[in-house]
């Protein structure tokens, strides 16, 4: 086989790290770059699709996920103003028809951290404390500039650089890719406290959407760092709430007496505030650029959608690349189709079905609000239909489709 220059992947966050597992799998030599000094412990996303636990057990990371996430079949709605349980979605109905027939509670910096151990048993090098600069692309590779943390610069040739360097992706920017789409006005925090909810006999289980329009709510359970786990409560931030009065104690406090009063303050684990959008690049690749996860698409996290969608674009783009290394198959086509294959999952699916899940638990008119619940019911309560909206809302569906995309 001709050698060829490694591929680079930069950004350390989860779907750098399947990006790089993936390709180092197929015996493909990869370099991952991250600013950071080593993995960062990020508190975003923690929800993992049934066909992504598919794909990360088939990397070789099942027994990390098994012992440090939490299984959780079932998810909730309900509508907040009452307390009822509106419907109870139950992903075990799917057994027989995926592998995996729930959902994985695991928090994004496990995942990495189970990946980069991962690398260690095959052709990737990981390289902390490096900051991409500069891309330079030439006719058959592509020249990139790096920086350490003392400032000092070095070249390194790549065959392909992969940027899963986030929503502010350097890479991105750098190739000129447009970030196509719009910025939430509220923002979101996220809060996360040991309290169990589970015991604190409201009937909720590890997955709860609350529709509310006045403050909706999406309230998770994941296993932390010990066997106590912890509570992850997402919350809007209307645009005239300064961030300072969200972030305080009192105002973190505030929110979650809201949700379930109690006589003592609870304690808080972490909490964030965040903007949120909903953007997707013109397009994946350019030359030998390619995008993937963040850098690619951003949504907000209502259905837990963004992640599983860049783990599902890295395994995608891996076999392009593996078939281009290995095959000889010719690059700019394939390449082409890897970007209209996850635009479409990202603009037909993810984009859609994030916007409508905000709306729908945000919804002020009460006739729509209650057709829509009424509606969730009536899904929850038939088998056909119960089964094909969790084909929907766990990416399923999204999936298939998209790979059929020639």
């Amino acid at each position: 086989m001709t050698v060829k220059d490694r591929i680079v992947v930069v950004g350390a966050g989860p779907v750098g790290a399947v990006m790089t597992l993936a390709l180092a799998k197929k015996g493909i030599p990869v370099t991952l770059i991250e600013a950071e000094a080593g993995p960062v412990i990020d508190q975003r996303a923690a929800t993992v699709h049934p066909p992504t636990v598919e794909m990360l057990a088939d990397l070789g990371l099942k027994d990390d996920a098994w012992e440090t996430g939490l299984l959780s079949p079932l998810f909730h709605f309900r509508e907040r103003q009452t307390g009822e349980l509106v419907a109870c979605f139950d992903i075990s109905m799917l057994e027989g028809e995926v592998d995996y027939p729930f959902v994985l509670q695991w928090e994004q910096y496990k995942l990495v951290r189970a990946a980069v151990k991962k690398m260690a048993d095959d052709d990737a090098d990981v390289r902390f404390s490096t900051r991409l600069t500069g891309i330079d692309q030439k006719g058959d590779h592509v020249m990139l500039t790096l920086a350490n943390a003392a400032g000092e610069t070095e070249t390194m040739r790549a065959s392909y650089v992969i940027g899963t360097d986030g929503a502010s992706s350097t890479v991105r920017k750098l190739a000129g890719i447009e970030f196509e789409g719009f910025t939430w006005g509220e923002r979101f925090i996220k809060i996360g406290t040991p309290f169990d909810f589970l015991k604190a006999e409201a009937g909720y289980c590890t997955r709860n959407y609350f529709s509310d329009p006045d403050e909706w709510l999406n309230l998770f359970k994941v296993k932390g760092d010990d066997e106590i786990g912890v509570w992850r409560g997402i919350f809007p931030v209307p645009p005239e709430e300064p961030d300072e009065t969200a972030v305080s104690e009192a105002g973190v406090q505030e929110r979650l007496q809201r949700l379930h009063p109690k006589d003592t303050p609870y304690e808080i684990a972490y909490h964030a505030l965040y903007k949120v959008h909903q953007r997707v690049a013109e397009t994946f690749n350019k030359g030998r650029v390619l995008l993937a996860g963040d850098s690619a698409h951003v949504n907000n996290p209502i259905g837990g959608m963004g992640m599983n969608g860049g783990i599902h674009d890295a395994v995608n783009l891996a076999e392009k690349l593996g078939a281009i290394w290995f095959d000889g198959a010719e690059a700019d086509p394939l390449l082409d189709r890897y970007t209209r294959q996850r635009r479409k999952a990202q603009v037909d699916f993810v984009q859609a079905q994030s916007i409508a899940n905000k709306k729908a638990l945000e919804e002020r008119d009460p006739e729509k609000r209650r057709a829509h619940l009424d509606n969730l019911r009536a899904t929850a309560e038939d088998p056909e239909r119960h089964r094909a909206f969790l084909k929907r809302s766990s990416l399923i569906d999204s999936l298939a489709i998209a790979n059929a995309v020639e």
